[in-house]
């Protein structure tokens, strides 16, 4: 196979995780998650519980990063002159960059394929699934009643907007910024992964 850097962003409840853990086994390639929030909190002195908060908790407000000092560890800032969010960001993407160097992979969210959307080994996959799936994996995943859930699957869906906005400038899941969008609740895990396959057989990365 050909360096090939799948990125895997994707709505809440669409099975992302799933999705991306069966393509990095499927070719044979680590899948980069939680490391990510690891190296990131290593490069800026960040708690890690803070990093991996900032996707489900933004608000698109520049204030967010100016509330959130909290969280640092031993008051070290990976950038001094940026609010905390921001240089958790910075070290986010710095991570990022550095594992998709290292060889081919399976990166999940992040807004990693805007970090990697010049790197021409980067395969940006996008992942969403029918309203109604996902606000019953919302209710499973939370223990919540229809009427909960639906307020936290607007909630999240309204974060994960921002998150993306903020730190890029660019809406989120807009298809001409990606290679290939899958609806999930059509196919499911193991169809979502045999679409990527077949795209990047069609594409050539694959032997």
């Amino acid at each position: 196979m050909k360096k090939t850097i799948v990125t895997v962003s994707r709505m809440y409840g669409s099975r992302g995780t799933t999705v991306a853990g069966k393509l990095s086994i499927e070719l044979g390639v680590p899948m980069f998650d939680k490391k990510i929030i690891e190296m990131a909190s290593e490069k800026s002195g960040l708690a890690p519980e803070f990093i991996d908060t900032l996707e489900k908790q933004s608000t698109g407000s520049f204030l967010f990063g100016l509330a959130s000092s909290a969280y640092s560890m031993h008051g070290y800032h990976y950038n001094y002159d940026l609010p905390v969010s921001y240089s958790a960001f910075s070290a986010q993407s710095s991570a990022i960059r550095e594992l998709a160097q290292k060889g081919s992979c399976v990166i999940v969210g992040r807004c990693s394929d805007y970090i990697l959307r010049d790197d021409p080994n980067c395969v940006k996959v996008f992942l969403y699934a029918e309203r109604e799936e996902r606000l019953r994996r919302c209710m499973e995943e939370f223990k919540l009643d229809e009427k909960a859930a639906e307020a936290e699957l607007k909630r999240l869906d309204k974060s994960r907007v921002n998150y993306y906005k903020n730190f890029t400038g660019e809406p989120f899941g807009e298809a001409a910024a990606h290679d290939l969008s899958i609806n999930t609740s059509k196919v499911g895990a193991d169809g979502a992964v045999a679409v990527i396959m077949a795209y990047l057989k069609a594409m050539g990365r694959l032997d």
